[in-house]
């Protein structure tokens, strides 16, 4: 089930998102998330954008959000999304769920185009965007540090209206 997280969710939100945190390059995220940030990220999300969870038997095992890609007027209608599964949670078919959600929320609230920002070294990511419909716009070639290494960041993008 998806349904809009609570701020109730954000321990379970962090558990998922501090792991990726501390033991994956999915994110150029060095520093764990507490449950006070979570917290506050689902309200704030709540209240301009939305904040969505994965929800089976009880458990919350992925999340999705999303948010203007830039600041200022000119990116007003061009949003960045996060979207992470439980580590158990792949395959059941929660991420296109959660992916859709947000995607139909952003483009009832006008958004014109959503994007990706996955590591390079995140082949699953970047197959699950593709699979969605996203298109590889660009290559950032070492702009993230992390591990004690540089990384790629790639560029993914739909248009959604």
């Amino acid at each position: 089930m998806i349904r809009a997280a609570t701020v109730a969710d954000a321990a379970a939100v962090a558990l998922i998102w501090n792991h990726y945190i501390r033991a994956s390059a999915i994110t150029f995220n060095a520093t764990e998330k507490s449950l006070d940030e979570v917290g506050c990220t689902i309200t704030t999300r709540l209240a301009q954008r939305c904040f969505v969870v994965a929800e089976e038997a009880g458990r919350v095992c992925g999340f999705a959000t999303y948010d203007q890609f830039r600041s200022g007027i000119g990116y007003a209608h061009a949003m960045e999304h996060t979207i992470q599964l439980a580590p158990d949670a792949g395959g059941l078919g929660l991420g296109r769920a959660l992916m859709a959600a947000v995607e139909a929320h952003a483009t009832r609230a006008g958004a014109h185009v959503m994007i990706a920002a996955v590591t390079g070294e995140n082949a699953g990511g970047r197959v699950f965007h593709s699979k969605m419909g996203y298109t590889e716009v660009g290559v950032m070639p070492q702009v993230g540090r992390k591990f004690g290494r540089w990384m790629d960041l790639v560029l993914m993008q739909k248009i959604l209206s």
